[in-house]
């Protein structure tokens, strides 16, 4: 009995040192997600992301579900946001590869740069919500959506739209990298601290999509 309660004891300290592991899901476009937990809502399936906020996707969209071996401290993953556990990205899939074109095209935004944002930002889920609210593909929130004029932020072309122009405006008073930044702390931020914001969370959010572009 005494033993057992050893080993009982041994293996709790054991689990509450190991770091978090979570699951991988494959999508019939390619992609592959890691996410916390995965639960079924009616014809839906609902992913728990592991930085928090959830997706929520037809069951027919989904292959397969495998455990994922990569280890995620969580302390680590608190900062982070939310598309930083999806792996590489495939080419833009085609229902949005011409939306996306035309709109970068429209406002004279390489197109590239539009995709790799979208990919960081949302993976390409048009009704994915991050913890902060951030909608939609460009992951707009709605007061930033409402000065273009954006309303149905889960829309992809109207999420596009405004997402788009807002990141014209950032690049026309900054450089990539910080527009990146712009787009992910804010302006002020940007021009309080005189260059990218010492967050970890937007350092590695301009570093994951220019690391997307070279690869591009």
């Amino acid at each position: 009995m005494r033993w057992g309660l050893i080993l009982c004891t041994i293996l709790l300290s054991i689990m509450a040192a190991a770091p978090a592991r979570a699951e991988l899901v494959f999508f019939q476009s390619g992609r592959a997600m890691s996410v916390r937990a995965i639960r079924s809502d009616g014809d839906e399936i609902v992913l728990q992301l592991r930085s928090g906020g959830d997706i929520h996707c037809d069951k027919s969209l989904i292959v397969k579900v495998e455990p994922d071996e990569v280890e995620y401290p969580e302390e680590v993953l608190q900062a982070l946001p939310m598309a930083r556990t999806i792996f590489e990205p495939p080419p833009i899939p085609e229902q949005y590869r011409d939306l996306v074109t035309k709109t970068a095209n429209k406002y004279g935004v390489e197109p590239s740069v539009v995709s790799a944002l979208i990919q960081v930002e949302s993976a390409y889920h048009s009704r994915a919500v991050s913890p902060k609210g951030a909608r939609g593909l460009m992951q707009l929130m709605p007061a930033t959506g409402r000065q273009y004029g954006a309303l149905d932020l889960f829309d992809p072309k109207v999420n596009l739209e405004a997402g788009v122009q807002h990141l014209k405006k950032l690049l026309t008073r900054y450089d990539l990298p910080l527009a990146l930044a712009a787009y992910n702390a804010g302006e002020a931020a940007v021009d309080r601290f005189g260059g990218i914001p010492p967050f970890r969370e937007t350092q590695d959010y301009v570093s994951r999509i220019l690391r997307l572009l070279r690869r591009s």
